[in-house]
């Protein structure tokens, strides 16, 4: 499992690791891929900075990202209590009430209200740039596409490369146009913000469009070494992954009864294939989720429509840390692909790794096999 973007980064295998979890991307570098630290959860660069010493601490000189979440055209936005004061109160009347039906416990008194994820604002997301250059980081992702020019200069005279996700091939042209370096084809399937197209479709397309211009990463559905060697024989360099990490042994993020799994984690364990929805309750825009006793209730006919991004987001921010810190598994909001299927069981990032390159092998020999059958 070796292509050209692992001489590139300096990585063993073409797995790109996006994840919340410092300790899991840390993981996955150390593994041999590439984990990319997901920023957005960061309301102050104060944090995202020692979140990154610490990584720089602990991936033993080999290389990581990062994730932002910045549009490429500048938004009009004012502070926290402007946004605030534009949430209506019958919103913020039905997330209480379907907190008080959902039987999800107040948060203890000596503990922080969630604010909103803010990274989802433009200033903020800069503010992480600027916080991320000034570590060795190899790569800045992007998760709504192209970022604005002169943030892709910066990354560039920095000798950074800069990735942006694709639901289009369309999409992946007006990247490549704008300069970025790697295009994520982010499959249907996918969790979290994801677009329209299926990944076996959307891959062999963006490929098709821009992949003798730029490397190209598949996204969606992605779990197994098997789904790995599909993606490189569909033209990608390497593959974007997430979900599948998220039970992995080291992730911390969410509370955990003692040693075992956390209640988010719990959920996604149970979890079929079939068990996920894609609504824009998560963050105003159309995201994949665990299908849950949470999003049933805002697809009931007295829910009301979500508000858009950021809105949204910090309406219901105090609610996702409320559910994540229960001990209701069914009662959860958390964005996953519906690879979440497969995810039978916490295991190391090390452990998930290994299989997936043993996976990639196996596949590849079978069609050995079959080519000189």
């Amino acid at each position: 499992m070796h292509t050209g973007l692992c001489d590139r980064f300096g990585i063993d295998y073409p797995i790109f690791v996006f994840t919340p979890s410092e300790k899991v991307a840390a993981a996955v570098s150390r593994a041999g891929g590439m984990g990319v630290l997901g920023c957005v959860r960061f309301n102050h660069p104060d944090d995202l900075e020692s979140v990154l010493c610490w990584m720089d601490d602990n991936t033993e000189g080999r290389p990581y990202g990062v994730d932002v979440v910045m549009p490429a055209k500048i938004p009009t936005e004012g502070s926290a209590v402007d946004i605030d004061k534009l949430i209506p109160q019958a919103h913020r009347d039905f997330v209480a009430k379907t907190l008080a039906d959902l039987g999800v416990p107040p948060l203890p008194d000596d503990e922080a209200r969630s604010e909103g994820t803010l990274g989802w604002l433009h200033s903020i997301a800069r503010s992480h740039v600027e916080v991320a250059l000034k570590h060795p980081i190899k790569l800045i992702a992007n998760a709504l596409g192209s970022p604005p020019k002169d943030v892709i200069d910066q990354a560039h005279g920095a000798g950074i490369a800069v990735a942006a996700l694709a639901g289009s091939a369309k999409h992946a042209q007006r990247h490549v146009d704008n300069g970025v370096d790697v295009v994520v084809a982010q499959g249907h399937e996918a969790g979290g913000h994801t677009g329209e197209i299926g990944s076996m479709v959307l891959w062999p397309e963006i490929c098709d469009t821009v992949g003798d211009r730029t490397a190209v990463l598949a996204a969606g559905g992605i779990g197994t070494g098997r789904q790995v060697a599909a993606a490189l024989a569909l033209g990608a360099s390497g593959v974007w992954m997430g979900s599948a990490f998220l039970t992995a042994a080291e992730y911390d993020l969410g509370v955990r009864s003692g040693d075992g799994p956390s209640v988010i984690q719990q959920a996604l364990l149970a979890a079929t294939s079939s068990d996920t929805v894609r609504r824009r309750i998560y963050s105003g825009k159309p995201a994949r989720l665990l299908k849950s006793r949470w999003t049933d209730a805002w697809d009931a006919d007295a829910a009301p429509e979500p508000l858009p991004m950021p809105l949204q987001n910090v309406l219901v921010s105090e609610a996702h840390q409320r559910m994540g810190r229960s001990a209701d598994p069914t009662a959860v909001a958390m964005p996953v692909g519906q690879v979440v299927g497969r995810m039978n069981e916490i295991r190391p990032v090390a452990d998930i790794i290994a299989e997936l390159v043993s996976g990639f092998e196996s596949a590849t020999r079978r069609l050995d096999d079959i080519r000189d059958s």
